[in-house]
């Protein structure tokens, strides 16, 4: 695993950023998401980055104009965001695993065309652009 400081990640992220296309909810949310998703994760050697996962705001949330403090605006429906895709992901609070180990836990666990119900309530679902990713995982493109 990596040397540098982990990302720290709640579980719903692990989805969003194999779906992350440089869209966000402001500049800012979207710039940070690009230095994680497009810097570290999809860079050369990024499948060896170290991820730990939280369940309150993390280095995602950081600059998002819906955080409050450890909270968000939305609370309820991450929360439930959250939940759904631990349960999926099979993932505990303070694990740790690589990029490369998070996408072979996705592939193995969500299928294509699960994500209407595993991320209901998410904004950004009906787009497509996660179903578009992950069925790509799935095929080996990524």
């Amino acid at each position: 695993m990596s040397g540098s400081r982990p990302v720290r990640y709640r579980p719903h992220h692990f989805l969003c950023s194999l779906g992350f296309q440089g869209k966000g909810y402001s500049d800012g949310f979207t710039a940070n998401m690009t230095a994680i998703v497009m810097g570290r994760l999809r860079a050369a050697g990024g499948d060896r980055t170290v991820i730990e996962v939280t369940g309150a705001t993390d280095d995602i949330c950081a600059p998002c104009p819906k955080r409050r403090g450890r909270l968000c605006t939305n609370q309820d429906k991450i929360k439930t965001l959250d939940r759904a895709h631990a349960a999926a992901l099979t993932l505990q609070p303070h694990e740790r695993l690589t990029w490369g180990e998070a996408k072979a836990r996705i592939r193995s666990s969500v299928l294509p065309g699960s994500l209407k119900t595993l991320c209901a309530g998410c904004e950004w679902e009906p787009y497509g652009m996660c179903e578009e990713a992950l069925a790509a995982l799935h095929a080996g493109e990524t």
